[in-house]
This record gives structure tokens, sequence and C-alpha cells, in this order.
């Protein structure tokens, strides 16, 4: 009899999620440049729902993997956030401030670079692209590491991760929306209350709160904010506690940590990877806007990140994860550059023109690989010999 003792470890590890996810980008990117590139792009854009004169929930495929699935990926996120503050690294100021402040200053000097090579240009409002990490490909690269650096720099780069994320939906919602509907904000607003009434009634199914939350993601969805801004909506009224008693909340945390890491976030890299090569995809690497998400990625975060550390450090207001070193820090740093998920999905909410889109898509994805694979050899270069 085969023994699956060891591959099903290797599921329930860290590293799964991060290696199915580049799988599919590699496998879409083969489609996406094969004989079956069309049908591919036809199933994309195949509508699917229901519609009629007081109900609109007819989208294609790849809006209802954009603007549906992936809510439950930010109420994933949203829930991650939510537990780190009242339980995790970001529970007290002397946890928190360091990788918060990190956070704000990898986000901001990229987006600063990138103004910088795109201003007055057609793809000035690009900006966000290179703010944000991927948590998923960040965490399973440095899992990689084991036990070779500190366990107190993983933490960090996930809290920092998780702050980031924020930081990336405060700027969706902000600056990507358009057409604010205030009546469907108030329909939303109402939700949110029931929501908040069945925290204070202390309703412990996790699941009851799903109900109102459809609702909300609707009348978002409606009201020209993007819609998985209601999965961080609905995440923060989750009941938890700092207890080692199973919260609500983490009860919904355990149950789509898998869905959302083994199928909707590679599902979405598949969706959104299939780029089909086109020359002029060349120029666009070189072009502004592939130099703005390169920079903003590759040297932005790391110096945003480095530069922050040093003025706390400096301050005496925080201090660097114990046992780690400044080259630990550039390695995150490097690693923060993974801009996957969320810097492809601002790209979609960024440009209306499909070549901009692709060429930020690839800029993003290449820029990933190199800051993923050179922050894996600094850390490794700066590991524990063991």
């Amino acid at each position: 009899m085969i023994n699956l003792t060891v591959f099903k470890n290797f599921v329930k590890s860290n590293n799964f999620g991060g290696i199915l996810l580049f799988l599919c980008v590699i496998l879409s990117l083969i489609v996406a440049n094969s004989p079956l590139s069309n049908t591919l792009q036809n199933i994309l854009d195949t509508t699917l729902g229901y519609e009629n004169e007081s109900i609109h929930l007819k989208y294609s495929v790849s809006l209802w993997i954009n603007d549906g699935f992936m809510a439950l990926f930010f109420l994933l996120v949203g829930l991650e956030i939510k537990r780190e503050i009242v339980e995790g690294e970001l529970s007290s100021p002397k946890k928190a401030l360091l990788p918060i402040l990190c956070a704000i200053g990898g986000a901001i000097v990229p987006a600063i670079i990138f103004l910088l090579f795109n201003n007055g240009t057609e793809t000035v409002s690009g900006w966000a692209i290179p703010m944000a990490t991927d948590i998923a490909f960040a965490l399973a690269v440095i899992s990689l590491l084991d036990k070779r650096i500190p366990i107190s720099l993983k933490i960090f780069l996930a809290a920092l991760a998780i702050v980031d994320d924020l930081i990336a939906i405060l700027v969706i919602a902000f600056f990507y929306s358009s057409g604010i509907q205030l009546g469907y904000l108030g329909y939303a607003a109402v939700a949110m209350l029931v929501l908040i009434a069945m925290n204070r009634f202390k309703v412990k199914n996790p699941y009851l709160y799903l109900i109102p939350g459809i609702f909300i993601w609707y009348f978002v969805h409606h009201s020209g904010i993007h819609a998985t801004i209601a999965g961080v909506m609905v995440a923060m009224t989750l009941p938890t506690n700092d207890t080692a008693v199973e919260s609500p909340l983490e009860r919904l945390e355990h149950a789509l940590i898998k869905p959302v890491n083994f199928f909707i976030i590679p599902l979405f890299a598949f969706a959104n990877t299939n780029i089909t090569w086109q020359s002029e995809m060349v120029h666009g690497l070189t072009a502004p806007l592939g130099l703005g998400i390169f920079f903003g990625l590759f040297f932005g975060k790391p110096i945003g990140i480095l530069l922050t550390s040093w003025v706390c450090t400096r301050l005496g207001i925080a201090s660097l994860p114990e046992g780690s070193t400044w080259m630990h820090i550039i390695g995150v740093g490097m690693l923060a550059g993974i801009g996957f998920t969320m810097s492809i999905f601002i790209s979609i909410l960024s440009f209306k023109e499909p070549l901009f889109v692709s060429e930020a898509k690839i800029s993003v994805l290449l820029t990933s690989i190199i800051a993923g694979t050179i922050g894996y050899l600094v850390l490794k270069a700066n590991s524990n010999k063991k």
C-alpha cells in the first residue's frame, strides 16, 4: 500500500498553498499562449447569475471571481487583522508599533517611486500597485527556511503583511471606487447594524453572520465601492477573545483557510494571469509603468521597511525582532516586494486599457519572482547554521 503520510503532511504545511499558487500561474500562462487561449477567455467572459428589475446579479465568470470569491479572501484577511489586534502581534503598542510603521513606510516609498516614473503619464493611476505584499507567497518563501531564521522574524513579516493588506484595502476603498450610491450604502449600514447587534447579543454561530454579510456584499457592490471591502466589514463584527477558548471568529477563520488558500487564491491567479504575450509588452517592461512597478516593489519595499526600522530603533520607540539582524530586515523587505495577489488586483482596478493591465500583471509577476528569490537568498545566507 502506498504511504500517503508524507504527502498529507506536505498538503497541511504552509508551503503547499504558495506552491499551488505558483503552479496555477504557470498553467495560466501556458494556456493563455496556447490554442486554448480563446476558449479560456470565452469561459471567463461567460455570464452567470440572475437579473430582473429589482435584482442585478448577472455577471461574467471573471467578475464573480474578482468581486465575489475574492470577498471571501478579504473576509479571511479581515478576520486575521481583528484576531491580531485582539490577541496577536498587533494587540499592544509595544508589539504592534514596528510592523505597523514598517508597513506604512513599505507602502509609501513604493508609491512615491511609482509616481516619480509615471507622473504626467496615462498610467499614473496605477500608483498603488507596488504598495501591497502578498501574504501567501511571502510566508510560503520564508517558511522554506524553517528554523534557520528566528521565529520572531516570521511573526514580524506576518504582522507587517497583515497591516500592509489593511492599507491596500483602505486604498481600494478610497481611491479605486467610483460613483458612490448613498442609498445602497445606507442599506449596507443597516445590515451592519444587524451584525453589530448579533455581536452584542453574543450570537456564537459564525455562519449566521454570513447571512447579513451576503446582503452587505450586494449593497456595497452596487454602491460603487469595491465589493471585496464587504468581507472586511463583516469580519470586524465577528466575536473573538484573548483566551484559549476557540471564538466564533477563530472557528470561521479555520473554516476559510483551506478554501481560500487552496482554491480561491489559486483560482484568482489562474483567471488573472492568463496573459497572452504581445510584442508590445517588451516595451511595457521598460516603460514608466513597468519601471515604476519594478523599482517600487524591488527597491521601494525594502528601502521603506529598512529606513523605518532604522528610524524606530534610533529613536528608541521600537526594537528589531528578537534574534534578528539588519540583514534579516533587508531579506524580509525583499520578501515584502512579492506583491502578487493584491498588486494584480489593484492593476485590474487601475486601468481600463487591456494592454496596460497585461503589462502591469507581467511586471508584477516578474518582479515578485525576482524579489522573492533574492529575499530568500539573503535570508538563507544570514541564517543560523543548523
